[in-house]
């Protein structure tokens, strides 16, 4: 299994390197982008499940896509296998580096203890990395105030739910998805202080697999849903699309079920069209805004390192309105969010 996901990754690798030239190209002979001297390209390491998966990985590549346009820059792609070790995942950071990528870009905390190995070794080189702290001098480690999204999704959730039940699914069992849970919990009780909230994880912590596993996602959600949840929120990447499967099959707003997206606004996702007419809301982590600031920061030449935190004051989290189902819920999350803001309510991650 690990030798088959280092070969999906090589070939991704040389695919993203075939296209690196395209964009390159293009860039030069349109004269749209002009190639600032600090960066001409970016090397991109996915979480598992990689592009595609509609969330936290689509959300990261969404940022560094406007950067490329805007920048004329090329990309190196490379995604972290459900198997790989720490050897494994230093590699692949080392490799973006070695072959001149600036900056380099981790999504998610699973590259924190490698990318501080890696970093040490590229001090002229610019790393960032999502959702983990990375305490050296040329590493931007952009951290979110999930909770706080959280909270409002918990508002919503239990302003929309007719059985007083609703639930979370979160993938890994670790401190990151454990804010959602604890904003989601504390957002819902502000409405409904009886209200229950059926939690479930889908793994424990050195478990990633997790992260790409929907049936596993879809099974949780028909539990939940035959119990009486009405509204269930997931916090699990790829593996979220399980549940958004689930709602679906059980008849999803015919009959009063909701589901809510995570990460990016998932009623806007192409890949998730299927699925779009049960996203009553997602919460918002502003990945891309993050990740576009780290590129065009080192175009600039005023890399953005140190902690960057994104929270509701920063507009780097919310809460998706697409859907107009959820315009009724609106008055009572935005003020829950305006109390965010200006410190009536703080919110826990437990």
């Amino acid at each position: 299994m690990i030798r088959k996901e280092r070969m999906v990754k090589k070939l991704v690798g040389a695919l993203a390197l075939a296209a690196m030239l395209v964009v390159a190209a293009c860039g030069n002979d349109t004269g749209q982008g002009t190639v600032p001297a600090r960066v001409t390209r970016v090397g991109m390491a996915y979480n598992v499940g990689g592009r595609g998966d509609g969330s936290f990985n689509d959300a990261a590549y969404a940022g560094v896509a406007k950067a490329l346009q805007e920048t004329g820059a090329g990309i190196t792609e490379a995604v972290a296998g459900a198997g790989d070790t720490d050897a494994d995942r230093q590699a692949l950071l080392r490799g973006l580096a070695a072959t001149g990528c600036n900056p380099v870009i981790a999504v998610g905390y699973i590259y924190g203890a490698d990318l501080d190995a890696v970093a040490r070794e590229f001090p002229a080189t610019t790393f960032a990395i999502v959702d983990a702290v990375v305490a050296q001098p040329n590493v931007g480690s952009l951290v979110f105030a999930s909770e706080q999204s959280a909270y409002l999704a918990g508002v919503i959730a239990a302003s929309a739910s007719k059985t007083g039940r609703i639930g979370f699914i979160g993938a890994m069992n670790i401190s990151v998805i454990e804010a959602f849970e604890a904003g989601y919990i504390q957002g819902a009780r502000s409405v409904n202080p009886t209200i229950v909230i059926a939690s479930t994880y889908l793994g424990a912590a050195d478990d990633g697999t997790v992260w790409n596993d929907p049936d596993k996602a879809r099974n949780v959600t028909v539990t939940m849903l035959a119990s009486g949840t009405d509204v269930v929120y997931a916090a699990a990447g790829a593996s979220g699309v399980g549940m958004l499967q689930a709602v679906k099959d059980a008849g999803g707003p015919a009959n009063n079920l909701w589901a809510i997206g995570v990460d990016s606004d998932q009623y806007t996702m192409p890949s998730l069209a299927a699925f779009k007419e049960v996203i009553l809301t997602s919460t918002i982590k502003r990945v891309d805004r993050a990740v576009y600031d780290v590129v065009m920061g080192v175009a600039a030449g005023a890399p953005l390192t140190g902690t960057q935190r994104f929270d509701l004051a920063r507009d780097g989290v919310g809460y998706a309105v697409s859907n107009p189902a959820v315009a009724d819920y609106r008055p009572a999350a935005d003020a829950a969010a305006a109390e965010i803001r200006n410190g009536q309510i703080t919110v826990r991650t437990w």
